[in-house]
């Protein structure tokens, strides 16, 4: 589905927000003008960036009267903005919070543009929801399950890694160019976001089985690496964003289907990289002797097809994803019935990658057996 950004009010057709305005107000009878409002763009204003686009409507009604409100679309920047996501939930959010502050405007309507200039409600609804194609499949987890119950690997098993590492070669090496804005959104999302490491630390319960003092230990040097990530922009690429094995559908052999792309599938390859092989390091970690004979052969094969193909940069930025990871699989959220010593491990494994420059992925047998 492709999606064109959204016209500032000026491309909004009169039709449309004229027969908006009859939605909202029965007595509407013809809308007299559209004009910017500016008053935040002064002369003498300092602030030359805006989250919005405003517009004054002035419209009459039967009775002859005049009435105005403020017709707004959002507009992309950097600060979060980016994504037409962001400018939508930038509107929900409004439409669910100016009525309950005292003194505040009145949200009156909330929809979206159609690529005509049209305009469709939201107003009388509650969620949004989402319809997909539908495929056949055996989730990817299921395969590691067995594996680590039979403590042994497949030859279709390692197929199957060299598969999805070969798929990730190919989705992070296209062609694909974009600001650096871009590669630092992803970034920051990896440690700020809710869903990254700020959000699955948050999660992890006040005396609970980790420590604060160690969340936070965690938290600093993700935040470390961050500042590292930004002069790496030239990696930006293309990226599914939530490559897991939830995430991944094998039908015979090596075909596969994926579900769930996430966060703006735009960034740095290591994302995609670190939510895949966090989980043959969490298999070895939970389950004794899976190891040597069951998820290294993965691992193995994983990573020489990766780094033939997409080069060895990998390594000298993956460390905060893996962490990101390791946090999840550690969480007693997620993963409330590891024992402690399993937790230890999982976040051992993330702070050894956070403290070294580059990763090496011939150490990971300290890790796991």
């Amino acid at each position: 589905m492709s999606v064109a950004p959204q016209p500032p009010h000026s491309q909004i057709p009169r039709a449309s927000i004229e027969a908006a305005v009859r939605r909202l107000d029965p007595e509407a009878e013809a809308v007299l003008s559209v004009a910017p409002l500016a008053a935040d763009r002064a002369p003498s204003e300092l602030k030359h960036v805006g989250y919005g686009d405003p517009a004054l409507v002035r419209y009459s009604t039967k009775n002859g009267a005049e009435k105005r409100l403020v017709f707004r679309t959002m507009g992309a920047n950097w600060f979060g903005h980016d994504r037409r996501s962001d400018r939508a939930a930038l509107a929900l959010l409004s439409a669910d919070t100016y009525d309950a502050i005292p003194r505040h405007i009145r949200v009156l309507d909330v929809g979206g543009i159609h690529e005509d200039g049209s305009l469709t409600t939201l107003r009388d609804t509650g969620e949004l929801y989402l319809i997909t194609t539908y495929v056949d499949g055996e989730l990817y987890a299921k395969d590691l399950r067995r594996i680590e119950d039979d403590k042994a690997a497949k030859p279709t098993d390692v197929a199957r890694a060299v598969a999805l590492a070969s798929y990730l070669v190919d989705l992070h090496t296209a062609p694909f160019e974009g600001p650096p804005e871009l590669y630092e959104r992803a970034v920051r999302d990896l440690v700020g976001g809710g869903e990254g490491i700020f959000g699955i630390a948050d999660s992890y319960p006040l005396g609970g089985p980790v420590s604060r003092v160690r969340l936070a230990s965690i938290e600093e040097r993700c935040v470390e690496w961050r500042w590292r990530l930004k002069t790496k922009a030239s990696r930006l690429c293309r990226t599914h964003g939530d490559f897991h094995p939830y995430n991944i559908l094998f039908r015979e052999g090596v075909d596969f289907s994926v579900l769930d792309a996430s966060r703006g599938s735009v960034g740095d390859g290591a994302d995609d990289v670190a939510a895949l092989v966090i989980n043959y390091v969490f298999g070895g970690a939970v389950v004794a002797g899976s190891w040597s004979q069951g998820l290294a052969p993965l691992w193995d094969a994983f990573w020489t097809t990766y780094l033939a193909g997409a080069g060895p940069g990998v390594l000298d930025v993956i460390a905060p994803f893996l962490a990101w990871r390791a946090l999840v699989v550690a969480s007693p959220v997620w993963y409330p019935d590891l024992t402690h010593d399993t937790r230890h491990t999982l976040l051992r494994f993330a702070e050894d990658a956070l403290v070294h420059g580059r990763f090496d992925p011939s150490e990971v047998g300290r890790f796991v057996s």
